[in-house]
């Protein structure tokens, strides 16, 4: 029965730190990888960045938390992986390559480039297009339309009383 008292470690999940300048078995004796003489051989040994003020100015630049991208994300996919996936007259959408796997999300711009061979006829919305793209979608007879989200207007009640005639 499995308890308390019974509980091992698992082999490989501890490891013992290297203790340094504990004599010449330890692997890290004399000088313990300090070098010979010096400031920062002894104990209280300073070192850090002193090159040009380069400390101070590390210090006063402001920091932000996290990765900020200020470029946006745009999403690339061919015309060869469109014509293996759909089926001929279907209409595609950003959301349809997201739902089929071509991009990774759904947020983000799309462009459609012009590598492979097209022979189904489409009707692709995306947010760009290479003129390559274009010329070969409206050669097969398919549309090629700049995608814009529809934005619904949120209706707002006035507060104020429709006065009768």
């Amino acid at each position: 029965m499995l308890s308390l008292n019974n509980l091992k470690i698992q082999k490989g999940s501890k490891k013992k730190t290297q203790r340094r300048g504990r004599g010449n078995a330890s692997g890290r004796g004399n000088y313990s990888g300090r070098g010979i003489k010096g400031q920062k051989s002894r104990s209280g040994g300073k070192s850090g960045l002193k090159k040009m003020g380069m400390r101070n100015m590390i210090l006063q630049t402001p920091k932000l938390r996290g990765f900020n991208r200020s470029s946006k994300i745009i999403h690339i996919v061919n015309i060869g992986n469109i014509e293996k996936l759909f089926k001929e007259g279907d209409r595609i959408t950003p959301k349809d390559l997201f739902k089929k796997g071509l991009i990774k999300s759904s947020s983000g711009t799309v462009k459609i480039l012009g590598n492979g061979k097209l022979t189904k006829k489409f009707s692709i919305s995306a947010h760009q297009f290479s003129k390559s793209a274009k010329e070969s979608i409206e050669k097969v007879g398919g549309v090629a339309t700049i995608y814009t989200k529809k934005e619904n207007p949120k209706l707002k009640k006035s507060n104020k009383k429709e006065v009768e005639k």
